[in-house]
């Protein structure tokens, strides 16, 4: 049987799709960051949320009324000598003859396919009232691999709040605001793709066993089993909230059949009107007709995913896999060969700070902004292959005995932290080269991914000292996503334009068709300049700068006219 048919599809799946998909072909301005993105988004995620909420409190109460009538049916059984129920001394007897034969009651009916503990029949009994297992409440808890095992990465029926979804919802929410705040597409657009990450580590919960590549694209991977599953669910809605929310939702969609209709035929009837239907209606053309229908299709099949998901959620990552076979002979002699040659590049690195702009042309013929150009590059590579070396040991490597563990620890903390001076190094060679050439946004960007690089060390020698870096991947996601928001609020072109501006008022050179080509983030730093350099700096960032719709609204463009 198809994993879709096992899972149990609760009522609003349809109707909440739909309004997910419409939010999205309204509210998105394509062409450009917007406050659009954000509303679009926070609609999505409510609709979401408002099925699975009301799914997990009808399975609750559905779990609640069960369990009461089996105590009142409990209670209500003739006792026999002793005190006991009938019922009891039966439960009694059945345990003595399990462990007699070493089996267990609870799987034996839960394997029944009619039993009244068996899963299937929990959702059956949830359902529409049909034999098969996909109701329109609740779900059910056959899932690849015990999904039900995780209380936290659960799906309907689970009442304690998972923060971890309530973090990414948030981050993703964050990242897509940024549109409504910044205008440089190429932020928004990174932005963009760190909230679908942050949306789908949201639905997913906790870390499932097929990995963090799969955990980060869940979503989309799982809106094409979606389809099927919401097909086959509305080939069995009979009476009940199911009926009446595919019922809304053919309302919903005959309502606006009638105003695609109705609205022109007014509007070319009235020319006052007509004015009227043109402020708050956008141009319809067919570029925007096939825009309108791919955002919905999008917005749609992912909200469908997400419902899918969090109907059945994947089975959850319990505890660290087991270590390796490599031996400490085996990974301690390339690890300790590295590390010995981290400490002499190290050192070298120290005698050339100190040493300043003198000793490095002696010794590299260079000039000191050179230096530190030519080196850059090889030094984040060095950067990031350490960063795989130090992972696959930290998976790999044997730790059975305190020795080995000792070890582990030792060789694998000291390359990280001689790993942290190279990228400190790395940091203070494009530091030097920016101040020497000028800022630039690719030179910026670089720099906060070298951050970023730290940050990720100081992770690893964490899971280092523990011994354990399941939760290191989400960890990295997550301060990565955190690290772009941080970059967003800092304004990052306007970051460069005060850096230039800044270093042509100490006498360097001053490139204003660079600033130029940058989005109108940067006008409150160009304001400082005087004529004619700070109309050669704005012209073409407002010559661009055309009206902004409803959806498109941008605080930056807004400020820049």
């Amino acid at each position: 049987m198809p994993r879709w048919r096992r899972i149990a599809c609760p009522p609003g799946v349809l109707p909440a799709a739909g309004i997910a998909g419409l939010a999205g072909a309204v509210f998105i301005p394509l062409d450009r960051p917007g406050i659009g993105w954000v509303l679009a988004g926070s609609v999505a995620a409510a609709a979401v949320f408002t099925v699975d909420h009301r799914a997990r409190r009808t399975a609750e109460a559905a779990d609640s009324a069960q369990h009461s009538a089996a105590s009142e049916e409990t209670r209500r059984a003739p006792e026999i000598p002793g005190g006991r129920t009938l019922l009891e001394d039966a439960a009694a007897q059945s345990d003595r003859s399990d462990m007699n034969s070493g089996g267990s009651v609870e799987a034996d009916a839960a394997s029944i396919p009619n039993s009244p503990e068996s899963p299937i029949s929990k959702a059956t009994e949830r359902g529409s009232g049909s034999s098969d297992p996909v109701g329109t409440g609740g779900r059910t808890t056959v899932e690849d691999g015990g999904a039900d095992a995780d209380p936290a990465g659960s799906g309907f029926g689970v009442r304690a709040v998972n923060w971890g979804r309530v973090w990414w919802t948030t981050l993703a929410l964050a990242l897509l605001a940024v549109g409504a705040v910044r205008a440089a597409g190429w932020l928004f657009a990174l932005c963009v793709v760190g909230a679908g990450v942050a949306g789908s580590l949201a639905v997913v919960g906790r870390r499932s066993v097929y990995g963090a590549w799969y955990d980060v694209i869940a979503v989309p991977i799982e809106s094409i089993a979606g389809i099927p599953w919401v097909y086959s669910a509305f080939g069995r809605i009979g009476d009940g909230p199911a009926r009446r929310s595919w019922r809304a939702g053919m309302s919903v969609a005959v309502t606006l059949a009638l105003l695609a209709v109705f609205v022109p035929l007014l509007g070319g009837a009235d020319a006052t009107f007509a004015k009227l239907l043109d402020a708050v209606t956008p141009e319809i053309d067919a570029p925007s007709v096939v825009q309108w229908i791919v955002l919905f299709a999008v917005l749609g099949l992912g909200s469908v995913g997400a419902m899918y998901l969090l109907a059945g959620p994947r089975a959850a990552a319990t505890g660290a896999p087991s270590a390796g076979g490599l031996r400490r002979l085996e990974w301690a002699l390339p690890v300790g060969a590295l590390t010995i040659l981290f400490a002499v590049f190290v050192a070298a690195q120290f005698v050339a700070l100190f040493g300043g702009d003198d000793y490095v042309q002696r010794t590299a013929n260079l000039t000191y902004a050179e230096y530190a150009r030519s080196g850059f590059w090889q030094l984040s590579i060095v950067t990031i292959l350490t960063l795989a070396v130090i992972a696959v040991v930290l998976r790999w490597a044997a730790r059975e005995s305190a020795a080995d563990r000792a070890w582990l620890r030792i060789l694998l903390c000291a390359i990280s932290m001689l790993t942290l001076i190279i990228v400190a190094s790395a940091l203070g060679r494009m530091w030097t080269y920016q101040q020497a050439y000028g800022f630039t946004v690719l030179r910026l960007l670089v720099e906060v991914c070298e951050l970023w690089l730290g940050l990720v060390y100081l992770l690893m020698i964490a899971a280092v000292l523990r011994l354990d870096g399941t939760w290191l991947p989400r960890a990295a996601i997550g301060t990565a996503m955190s690290t772009l928001f941080a970059l967003a609020v800092l304004n990052p072109e306007g970051l460069v334009a005060e850096r230039n501006i800044d270093r042509w008022e100490h006498g360097k050179n001053l490139d204003t068709l660079y600033l130029g080509r940058l989005s109108p983030d940067i006008v409150p730093a160009v304001e400082r300049l005087p004529e004619p350099q700070r109309s050669a700096a704005l012209s073409t960032i407002r010559f661009d700068l055309d009206e902004d719709t409803w959806q498109g609204w941008n605080l930056s463009r807004a400020n820049a006219r």
